[in-house]
């Protein structure tokens, strides 16, 4: 038996592999599925069930195409009513797989048809434990992104959960590994650990949720402090409750290379988005103007969706050159489907070719808090407001990336600000957008706070 988590950092999210004596089951997969043909041929081994713990909200899973290419079942939990073929289990349902068997535990309250998985050795010891939403290590699944769907409230999703998890996984044995469907940094959760497995006896120990003395201060607890979810996440869950276009289809329609003057056309006559993916650094250098800078760098696919949002909306890409593939996966992922192309030789050649460029107003940290030291100069912070509480330039304003569509706004364009983040990334992204939406008198700290403390001492403040 071989048990494998291939965990993919700029989504958070782990998928799952596993392998008996031939057989070969795979859990909540992304959407390019060669990697997944290539370990099954690789170990020479069938593929006989594709398990999903839900319809995911943050990615378009790869069950579909999958199961197409493999044969294999896609397999859901009690109530799941997708509009494909797929078999719905019952909940305790066994699944044998070589010399193992899976056994499923319907686990609502993250949605009403999420389910865990228990893997059961050839012993009949029960192994590790495939948690999806419902478990996360050091969290559980938020209870407010069925609501719609269910037509139930965040509290009577909670109140679901908690039924799941205290009568079906807490009785469990502590020795079982668990493997979570996401781990930090992912929207699905508030306070999530960095590792990505643990042991359910730890969980038992340390995660908040599971250590609440009743249902009513569970429910309290797990919904406190929920931000509003990215607004792609509701498309997502449709997608893959309804279905989705061939990813082959996809990447064949939007690998096209533009040539300037095509670029430029599709510009004016399609309204569409140029979403620029190179790293910060070479953006701040020269950028097509209205370009919005979200580096691959970084956690790619989560801001593109928590800042653009409409999965439908059209895209034009200026990638470093041989990155552009890449882009368009990592766009596929969370079902931005809908990219017209890519400029052909990236930024450089509309550079060397004299059309116009813009800027970002950039300053070393050093030179920042020279700037700034003793007089009320406006800055701002755009990280999030645990990070603020944390440590952040004294006088300065949390005005977090991913509400920028709230307070541009409030932004007065004759009133010039400074403004920083972790390290840049975050910063400079906040830097196009405010730039593409016309705010120019602002200047941006290269490095930000990582830069910054090394010069002067940070506040800390408590929530």
């Amino acid at each position: 038996m071989k048990v494998e988590q291939i965990y993919t950092k700029c989504l958070a999210h782990g998928a799952y592999y596993i392998t008996s004596n031939g057989e070969a089951a795979i859990i909540d997969p992304l959407r390019e599925i060669q990697p997944y043909l290539d370990k099954l041929k690789k170990d020479d081994v069938q593929l006989k069930y594709i398990f999903e713990t839900h319809f995911h909200a943050d990615f378009v899973s790869g069950h579909l195409d999958l199961s197409g290419r493999t044969g294999a079942p896609i397999i859901y939990g009690p109530t799941a009513e997708p509009e494909f073929k797929a078999v719905i289990a019952e909940d305790g349902q066994v699944f044998e797989l070589g010399d193992v068997t899976i056994k499923l535990i319907h686990t609502p309250g993250h949605t009403m048809e999420s389910a865990c998985f228990l893997l059961i050795d050839k012993d009949g010891k029960d192994t590790a434990l495939f948690s999806g939403d419902s478990l996360f290590l050091g969290d559980v699944g938020r209870p407010d992104l069925a609501q719609k769907a269910t037509h139930l409230s965040k509290e009577e999703l909670a109140g679901i959960l908690y039924e799941s998890l205290y009568s079906k996984i807490l009785p469990l044995s502590d020795h079982i590994i668990v493997y979570p469907g996401h781990g930090e940094g992912s929207a699905c959760g508030k306070n999530m650990m960095k590792e990505t497995t643990d042991t359910l006896g730890n969980q038992k120990r340390t995660n908040y949720a599971l250590n609440q003395p009743d249902k009513e201060s569970f429910i309290k607890a797990v919904t406190d402090g929920l931000l509003p979810p990215p607004g792609y996440f509701e498309m997502n869950a449709a997608m893959n409750k309804q279905g989705y276009e061939h990813f082959d289809n996809v990447l064949h329609r939007e690998m096209k290379p533009l040539s300037i003057e095509d670029f430029k056309v599709k510009m004016v006559c399609e309204n569409v988005l140029i979403l620029d993916s190179r790293n910060h650094n070479d953006f701040a250098c020269g950028f097509i103007p209205g370009s919005v800078n979200i580096g691959l760098d970084g956690n790619f696919a989560q801001w593109v969706g928590a800042l653009i949002g409409n999965v439908k909306t059209p895209v034009l890409l200026v990638t470093e050159t041989g990155k552009e593939k890449e882009t368009v996966i990592r766009l596929g992922r969370i079902g931005f489907d809908n990219v017209s192309g890519y400029l052909d030789g990236g930024f450089d050649t509309w550079k060397n070719a004299g059309e116009k460029i813009e800027m970002i107003e950039r300053i070393t940290p050093e030179k920042f808090v020279t700037e700034t030291v003793n007089n009320s100069k406006l800055i701002i912070d755009v990280r999030k407001e645990n990070e603020y509480l944390a440590g952040h330039v004294d006088g300065a304003i949390n005005k977090p990336l991913d509400q920028i569509s709230q307070w541009i706004p409030d932004i007065e364009n004759n009133s010039h600000f400074y403004m920083y983040c972790q390290g840049g990334y975050r910063s400079m992204t906040a830097a196009s957008i405010l730039k593409a939406n016309g705010c120019h008198n602002f200047t941006e700290v290269r490095d930000g706070i990582n830069g910054i403390k090394k010069f002067t001492p940070v506040r800390y403040e408590h929530s």
